[in-house]
């Protein structure tokens, strides 16, 4: 048992400082052999964990998603918000998780338009990656329909507007290398009250 732990643990590491490199070197820059220096361990070492960088780089993704996923879920499992409340609490918390990770996205653009050269779709790469988090978008408005606080709205239609809200933070920081989401945030709270009863 005391094994298993210690793999996990040591994956988990291995990934934190997997993710630091790939954003202070860029994808293409990173090497198995620059990782597995970080992390104070031998190539072979790394092989029994990962196979190629590639496998690193989508875990470490996969990784960071998964922790914004759980306080995401903490947020709607609240008894203590209303609906409204909830929304703004997820897409804040999910617009400064795009702030905080700006030099991320960068690494991630890289990485899609390397797989739209290729010829495979970057977009269904996305669009898998995002499924959770565009239902939790869609449960917390059905929530907000049935209690009452939403008015009867297209849920399909909105949550495209508030993840559209999301997509612009992600070019704004990545892209346009602007420094915060304030306004966008300003602008949540225009959308939220636009759609409630």
């Amino acid at each position: 048992m005391a094994i298993i732990v210690e793999h996990e643990k040591r994956k988990y590491e291995i990934l934190e400082k997997s993710l630091d490199i790939f954003v202070e070197e860029g994808y293409e820059d990173v090497t198995f052999q620059k990782i597995a220096d970080r992390c104070g361990i031998t190539r072979t070492t790394l092989y029994i964990y990962f196979k190629n960088k590639r496998e690193i780089f989508l875990c470490s993704i996969k990784q960071l998603t998964a922790g914004i996923e759980k306080g995401l879920r903490t947020i709607i499992e609240s008894k203590d918000m209303t609906d409204s409340v909830k929304l703004k609490e997820i897409m804040v918390m999910i617009l400064h998780k795009c702030e905080e990770n700006r030099k991320l996205f960068n690494v991630i653009l890289t990485y899609l338009l390397q797989i739209q050269k290729s010829g495979k779709d970057a977009g269904e790469r996305v669009r898998r990656r995002v499924l959770r988090l565009r239902h939790l978008l869609s449960w917390i408005l059905i929530e907000g329909i049935n209690s009452g606080e939403f008015r009867p709205i297209d849920v399909k239609a909105t949550n495209e507007l508030f993840y559209g809200l999301i997509q612009s933070a992600i070019f704004r920081l990545a892209v346009l290398n602007q420094a915060d989401v304030n306004e966008l945030i300003a602008g949540l709270d225009i959308a939220i009250q636009g759609i409630k009863a």
